[in-house]
């Protein structure tokens, strides 16, 4: 009896784990068939855009961030700096007033970059294309805004920049841009690959400006609203593009107690909207959006890619010891195909000396993201600040 329960544990265990391992292979090799070489046909802008910097106490570098954004090689006259400042001391006020951005003083009893960006929208009156929305730890490249431009002028309603790691100081900083640069190559574009609208990150992100001030004004999310913004936007009928050449610079976690407290957000946003939009995204199934059933329901079920290396190795030596050994047999098959799916997804750029130290530090991202799970039902209302520091680009790989 206990065999027989013990087996049918670890078929079901094997059925999960199997489809979560071919769902990350398929858009993973579907995203290396692609042709990343693509150039830049520019000519001169068409676009007036609006950057939108929605900022939480972030006076130790949002001057830096001001003055990076006012360097990008695009006309003045065609684009404006939005600093929506929340809790902000008042010398980093003065301060920004020295510069050539807008700021837009606000303050909540519970602090929401949603809060922020909405109220923002509805005191900008200059008419705008498109809106960029970045956070206050990003740098654009210089070109950023002439490949939105581009892509808009020819018929993009929104799309995802590729962010990159601004800094690579750390092995947990390492380790941190290793796995946004597999989610970038997997999720934006593996699903681009496919016919797929791209997934949003939360920053590097554009929207025609009159949709996503719409969009926005629908969302009430405490953390993660580029989940319910994408659903929104791809609901509407638009297509999200993954803009691989257009590299925005973010701050990864350099130590375990920031990993620990933005994997606790990324498991609240997964688990919060599987749940709220799962039916939905079976019934858009049946009217053939694909790209709606994807981002609601299959990105969410899968699980986060670090639980699933824990899973399949653990899994794998336990189920040496049950029969049938075909169970064993096809928890190998599924490690083997899950470990070429992550070789092809990594960049070239990073692989080396600097990877493998950092993967050192993998037991101890998993035993973060596992405490995580004990705590995030509790922090489900709360706003979780990450504490940015880095004011340049220490990304030896990105250095033009």
């Amino acid at each position: 009896m206990f065999d027989t329960i013990l087996g049918i544990f670890f078929t079901i265990l094997l059925i999960y784990c199997s489809f979560s391992t071919v769902y990350f292979f398929i858009f993973s090799v579907a995203a290396s068939l692609v042709n990343k070489n693509i150039r830049l046909n520019y000519s001169a802008p068409t676009k007036r855009i609006a950057i939108l910097i929605p900022a939480y106490r972030e006076d130790n570098i949002i001057l830096s961030t001001a003055k990076s954004l006012l360097n990008i090689d695009y006309p003045e006259s065609c684009y404006d700096v939005y600093i929506i400042a929340d809790s902000f001391q008042f010398q980093t006020i003065q301060q920004l007033k020295q510069l050539r951005v807008n700021i837009i003083e606000v303050s909540f009893e519970n602090s929401t970059k949603i809060k922020s960006l909405n109220q923002a929208l509805r005191k900008i009156t200059k008419p705008y294309d498109i809106a960029l929305i970045c956070d206050a730890d990003n740098v654009c490249s210089k070109d950023f805004l002439k490949h939105i431009d581009f892509e808009f002028a020819n018929g993009v309603k929104a799309a995802q920049g590729r962010r990159v790691a601004k800094n690579l100081d750390t092995n947990f900083a390492v380790l941190d841009g290793l796995s946004e640069a597999i989610n970038n190559h997997i999720f934006r574009k593996g699903a681009n690959a496919l016919g797929l609208s791209s997934a949003l990150i939360g920053s590097g992100m554009a929207f025609e400006f009159d949709v996503v001030k719409k969009v926005l004004l629908e969302i009430s999310a405490v953390g993660g609203f580029d989940k319910p913004l994408q659903l929104k936007i791809i609901e509407s009928g638009i297509k999200i593009k993954y803009l691989e050449n257009a590299l925005v610079f973010d701050e990864k976690i350099d130590n375990p107690q920031a990993f620990k407290q933005q994997k606790k957000r990324w498991l609240l946003s997964q688990f919060t909207y599987l749940k709220e939009y799962f039916v939905h995204g079976c019934r858009l199934l049946m009217r053939r959006n694909f790209s709606y059933f994807n981002l609601a329901v299959l990105n969410n079920i899968v699980p986060p890619r670090v639980f699933l290396i824990f899973g399949l190795v653990l899994f794998t030596g336990l189920s040496y010891f049950i029969h049938p050994p075909i169970i064993f047999t096809l928890f190998v098959v599924n490690l083997i195909l899950y470990f070429i799916t992550l070789a092809v997804a990594v960049p070239r750029e990073l692989i080396g000396k600097k990877m493998l130290l950092a993967l050192l530090q993998l037991p101890k991202a998993i035993f973060s993201m596992f405490a995580s799970l004990f705590t995030v039902i509790k922090t489900k209302k709360v706003f979780i600040h990450t504490v940015h520091t880095k004011n340049e680009i220490s990304n030896p790989l990105y250095k033009k």
